[in-house]
């Protein structure tokens, strides 16, 4: 406790020595604020206007919208709009969970959170992340599969066109060379032996001798001839705590007990073990500490970038004029979405931003939906 006092007094007395700025600095490492508090801190912004603009985050939280990634949105963030946006996602282990906001040259301040959806009746979410001061990105790997809601929320001021882009990618490399999605043809929980016992990994086809590769830095814990795998490699991957299994190898690389950096060729595919009757593959497994097996396939599995741009000019608000009523979506698709609600012909709806030919918009009871471009007429 003393040295703790003796820290603090010293950092205060070289703050008070150099300025302002680096007694910010020095009480932050003590008082540990939040981003939000840090901003309302140095831009000076009275307790009213504060609690207006951070009262949003309530409002997102009720948000119901879903999205499916990769997703890319594209709109203009507008002075004491009080804008929020809030997106519901599905994530998987295995999955690092990307989100980047684009402005164009003047800049504002964007805050990032990512909230867990925990396993009550109440739909509760609870805070895991948070992108840092002054920063317009936020990346997390996914430790545990679930609901998730993203909330990108502008600084008060703010105003410029912006791009906001979410997607994942896998955490690993893909084991096979020069493999792709399509190249992966067996999947988990598939039946072997006549139902006896299913499939605990994936199975990638690729030619006989194609390279199989280290998908991560690790350890080789054990490789030769063993069981049902025939050739088989055991990586182990101290950072996430499990050991990754690749079997059926034509042959082994001259490994040994040794460090491999991802990328080192570890092998290469062939059918041996008890898949001699089928075309060669690798079988990619990954076994987890007491759990053992688990899928392996977000681990892996590779996603395109979002790639379009919104046609037309961005509008502002936006007024519907083609249907005496129309249609609020969850998701900017028809496919798979559901119907939250509906609006009247001359309703003006708030304009959040365009995906693709749908405008995310909040009604003026606030709630957020997707409506397709079709069915509104920029104001």
């Amino acid at each position: 406790m003393m040295r703790r006092l003796i820290k603090f007094f010293l950092i205060l007395i070289i703050a008070l020595s150099t300025g302002c700025s680096n007694l910010n600095k020095a009480t932050d490492l003590i008082t540990k604020p939040s981003a939000k508090e840090r901003y309302q801190r140095n831009f000076e912004i009275s307790d009213e206007l504060f609690q207006i603009w951070e009262n949003q985050e309530q409002l997102a939280i009720n948000d119901s919208v879903k999205i499916e990634l990769p997703y890319l949105i594209a709109g203009h963030f507008k002075p004491r709009s009080f804008h929020i946006f809030s997106y519901n996602l599905n994530l998987k282990v295995g999955e690092k969970l990307d989100v980047a906001v684009e402005t164009d040259t003047l800049p504002s301040m964007v805050f990032i959170e990512l909230y867990h959806r925990q396993n009550d009746s109440l739909s509760t979410y609870e805070k895991v992340a948070n992108s840092d001061y002054d920063s317009y990105t936020l990346s997390l790997e996914i430790e545990q599969s679930g609901t998730f809601k993203v909330i990108i929320q502008p600084e008060i001021e703010a105003s410029t066109p912006f791009r906001i882009k979410i997607k994942t990618t896998p955490v690993y490399r893909f084991p096979v060379a020069g493999g792709r999605n399509s190249n992966i043809q067996s999947f988990w929980g598939a039946t072997r032996d006549g139902g006896k016992r299913n499939h605990e990994g994936v199975d990638i086809f690729a030619p006989r001798g194609t390279p199989v590769i280290a998908v991560t830095d690790g350890q080789i814990s054990s490789a030769g001839v063993k069981g049902l795998g025939g050739k088989q490699v055991w990586l182990r991957d101290q950072k996430r705590r499990q050991s990754l299994y690749y079997a059926h190898l034509d042959s082994i690389a001259t490994l040994g007990n040794s460090h491999v950096e991802t990328g080192d060729t570890l092998g290469f595919v062939g059918n041996t073990g008890n898949a001699r009757t089928t075309a060669p593959h690798l079988h990619f497994g990954i076994y987890k500490g007491y759990r053992g097996a688990i899928d392996p396939l977000h681990f892996v599995f590779q996603l395109d970038d979002p790639n379009f741009e919104p046609a037309g000019k961005i509008p502002e608000t936006l007024n519907l004029v083609t249907k005496s009523t129309a249609n609020l979506r969850d998701q900017p698709t028809t496919r798979n979405s559901q119907i939250i609600g509906n609006i009247s012909a001359q309703d003006t709806l708030q304009f959040l931003g365009k995906s693709n030919e749908w405008y995310h918009i909040r009604t003026s009871e606030n709630q957020a939906a997707f409506i397709h471009e079709s069915l509104v007429l920029p104001l």
